[in-house]
């Protein structure tokens, strides 16, 4: 057991040292957990089952794979955010001229996110597989003179997932399936600080939870399959450290829940050469509403207790929908298309977050899918999701750690993401 643990620690110290959270599902999902979808804009994942990564969509899937796979993915997510004030913004101090400040630049960036995947037959009913992914990520980084430097200059949040499965086939019409998740998150927050005068704020908490996953896969004839799948929510208590430039250091907790998800998906074979994909995905974001920071020890002169700041989100459930297609081109070439619509939880401005300044997306997707030899298999995809854009209206009033100010203006952002994915079976 001591032996597992370290690897368990290795792989997510590993992950952690090369992923970055960029969210390009709606909310802080990560959607991105191979290439092999991503063509298809991700739709009908938890009935594809193209390869080990299935462990991650539907576990059950990996009864559609034969021996041994390995998968191998890298995410290159490049999302695009920009703020523009209406003149409504105004300082820490409440004064009613403007806050001085600039809008902040572009506050997304380069992320690169890796996952990856080994499952393996042990009897003709039963296989096992375990997933290495980045389920939950987002990341700002804001100029340092941005307007609303005073809730966030440069935020991070990132869960890092294990995902131990196995899945059984039942009959010729019914497999099941289902694992556990090991995670670890982390999240980071600079900013400017104001308490009579501007000082810098850092905070950075961690924590780690457990959760499961299950899914089921099922024929309704020779030419079309019925997929089912959940995550569970998985509950963290955060904590960490404050540090204030010219107060001092404190400890800080912060009770964080994560949503639940099901999914519901058909793949049907249309023709020889077509393929058709779709699915519906709904996501219990309301578990978010609001995330206190607790200083749990003293702080200046605010003692161990006291509310620092609440990230008041307010979120509401949503649902994502997706189609796709594949092509068969040759028998050793494949191309795919695809498009979905993604909600967003944030229900308005009020609610709009300078770290999470999220909205509704449209994604469309290409992409393809090479046999380069007998064994090995290679996946690229591209998407580029439109998003709706966004006003906000985030109004700080006074508490504990003084005055955040009022960030009022509207965003524009879209996002550009690559995946590549090589599948080995042996």
């Amino acid at each position: 057991m001591g032996t597992l643990n370290n690897v368990v620690r290795l792989a997510v110290i590993a992950a952690c040292s090369i992923a970055s959270g960029g969210a390009a599902a709606s909310g802080f999902a990560l959607t991105e957990q191979n290439a092999s979808g991503l063509g298809n804009a991700y739709a009908g994942q938890a009935a594809a089952a193209e390869n080990a990564s299935t462990i991650f969509f539907n576990p059950a899937g990996m009864t559609l794979l034969q021996g041994r796979q390995a998968s191998g993915v890298i995410n290159i997510i490049r999302p695009q955010t920009e703020f523009t004030d209406n003149g409504g913004s105004r300082s820490p101090a409440g004064a009613p001229a403007p806050a001085g400040g600039s809008n902040g630049g572009d506050a997304g960036g380069w992320n690169y996110l890796p996952n990856g995947y080994l499952s393996w037959q042990l009897t003709p009913q039963w296989w096992a597989g375990i997933g290495l992914t980045v389920p939950f990520g987002l990341k700002a980084n804001y100029d340092p003179s941005f307007i609303g430097r005073y809730q966030a200059q440069k935020s991070q949040f990132q869960a890092i997932d294990i995902n131990p499965s196995v899945a059984y086939k039942v009959n010729d019409r019914l497999s099941l399936g289902g694992g556990i998740s090991y995670q670890h998150a982390r999240l980071s927050l600079d900013r400017s600080f104001f308490a009579g005068a501007t000082l810098a704020q850092t905070v950075s908490l961690n924590d780690s939870a457990w959760g499961w996953n299950a899914g089921a896969m099922v024929d309704l004839g020779k030419d079309t399959r019925l997929g089912l799948s959940y995550r569970s929510a998985l509950n963290y208590t955060l904590s960490g450290g404050v540090t204030v430039s010219g107060v001092g250091n404190a400890t800080a907790s912060a009770p964080l829940s994560l949503p639940d998800s099901a999914s519901v998906a058909l793949s049907h074979q249309l023709t020889d050469r077509w393929q058709l994909l779709g699915d519906v995905t709904w996501t219990h974001w309301s578990r978010v509403q609001n995330v206190p920071l607790v200083l749990t020890s003293q702080l200046g002169t605010s003692p161990a207790g006291t509310v620092s700041d609440t990230l008041d989100l307010q979120f509401k459930n949503t649902y994502r929908v997706g189609v796709g297609a594949n092509y068969r081109w040759t028998d050793s070439f494949m191309l795919k298309l695809g498009v979905a619509y993604d909600q967003t939880p944030v229900p308005g401005a009020a609610n709009r977050t300078v770290f999470l300044p999220d909205s509704d997306r449209i994604w469309l997707s290409f992409g393809a899918k090479h046999q380069l030899t007998k064994n090995g298999v290679l996946d690229v995809g591209y998407a580029h999701l439109f998003m709706s854009g966004g006003d906000t209206l985030r109004n700080k009033g006074v508490g504990a750690a003084g005055l955040q100010g009022i960030v009022s203006g509207s965003y524009s952002s879209q996002v550009d993401i690559v995946s590549l994915q090589y599948t080995y079976s042996f």
